[in-house]
């Protein structure tokens, strides 16, 4: 058994996920927990949690996972029986929120802690709200005129238009404000009246419905984006500039960098023809050792580009585990971090960067490992081992 396990071994907690009983994260969180040497996790499923039905116990330590894949939860959530819709986003906010809000309730009766902090995973799963947070922290972030709680409302196409010019943009992402593995993106350029441009995962069919599909597709007919817009606006809406990523043997090149109790521990290249880099969309695993290079080669450095996606972390000191999308500029000589997301930890086989303390550790074991750690992970890191 190795120092990590033997650790959390001592410290032996009674550990409890919320998920879906059948998802691969569950599985691969209870892999981890055995792998450990410690007794299996005891799962309380999305389904219940959503029904009110959860219930802790005193000395439990409890993991909020994610409620996708799963059809019943997602119609619980967003009251649709197509998995496949994009629409309904902000009622699964809606209900999402506060169903966490209940389990913060019920951990703090029972005596349990709580891994995942219910003000976190809100702000975490709103767009406009994080990208707020992070600003205001001072972490380095795409230009956005939807930034914060009293940005403006984007109410449709016209809204977007005026918005990315009043700050500047002819290239935008637009992004559902609760959308997540690029459901609902779309990438926007704009070059004058009727010049448009937009790239997107959505698929409209004739009725005005909109689906995800696993074909990226351009738009070039400004009716069509604006009807693609307009329909999504209603679950809200997050703009923000479209940096020019940095590029990898031909392909656009970002990173997430999962951070575990404050610390970086894994990172994983995702390189792309298009401009989503999701693994579901045709992205694929790039070369961390070439990254690592090329940003020492333009002069940047590596521990830097963790310590961004630590600062980010920082603001959400409540939650154990994030995963960070970190944006490389073009040229590999800065950074910005695009999204932070709460469940951002599922990249099967990934062992630990070297001197993390997660080497040889999944994502899994790696958050186990720093359960004993966390109550004293400090705000104020100045010294890492990677350079």
């Amino acid at each position: 058994m190795s120092a990590a396990a033997a650790d959390t071994r001592g410290a032996a907690p009674a550990l409890v996920v919320v998920g879906n009983p059948d998802n691969r994260r569950v599985v691969l969180f209870q892999d981890a927990v055995r792998a450990a040497g410690l007794p299996g996790a005891r799962v309380v499923a999305w389904r219940d949690a959503l029904r009110g039905r959860a219930e802790f116990r005193a000395g439990e330590t409890v993991r909020i996972d994610s409620p996708g894949e799963d059809a019943e939860v997602d119609r619980l959530l967003r009251g649709t029986d197509d998995s496949t819709r994009v629409e309904g986003t902000a009622r699964w906010y809606e209900r999402f929120t506060a169903a966490v809000r209940e389990l913060g309730h019920a951990a703090a009766a029972g005596g349990a802690d709580l891994l995942d902090d219910p003000d976190d995973l809100a702000v975490l799963f709103d767009k406009r709200l994080c990208h707020g947070a992070l600003r205001r922290a001072g972490v380095p972030v795409p230009v956005s005129p939807t930034s914060g709680a009293d940005a403006p409302a984007v109410t449709g196409w016209d809204d977007v238009r005026a918005l990315m010019a009043g700050a500047g943009l002819r290239r935008a992402f637009v992004k559902l404000a609760h959308g997540s593995s690029a459901s609902g993106v779309l990438a926007v350029e704009t070059a004058g009246p009727g010049r448009v441009r937009a790239i997107t995962s959505v698929e409209r069919d004739p009725a005005g419905r909109l689906f995800n599909s696993l074909r990226v597709r351009g738009y070039t007919d400004e009716r069509e984006v604006a009807a693609i817009v307009d329909t999504l606006a209603p679950d809200g809406l997050h703009i923000e500039r479209w940096l020019p990523k940095a590029v990898q043997e031909g392909r656009s090149a970002d990173l997430r960098v999962v951070v575990v109790a404050g610390r970086a521990t894994h990172a994983v290249v995702r390189t792309s023809h298009s401009p989503m880099t999701n693994l579901h969309l045709g992205g694929t695993r790039g070369d961390l050792t070439g990254a690592r290079e090329a940003i020492g080669a333009a002069g940047a450095s590596w521990a830097t580009a963790l310590a961004v996606c630590e600062q980010a972390a920082d603001r959400f000191p409540g939650t154990h585990c994030v995963g960070v999308d970190l944006l490389p500029v073009s040229g590999w000589r800065g950074f910005a971090v695009g999204e932070v997301n709460a469940f951002g930890d599922l990249l099967p086989r990934l062992t630990g960067l070297p001197g993390s303390g997660a080497e040889g550790l999944d994502t899994y074991a790696a958050q186990l490992a720093a359960l004993p750690h966390r109550a004293g992970h400090s705000r104020g890191r100045t010294h890492r081992a990677v350079t």
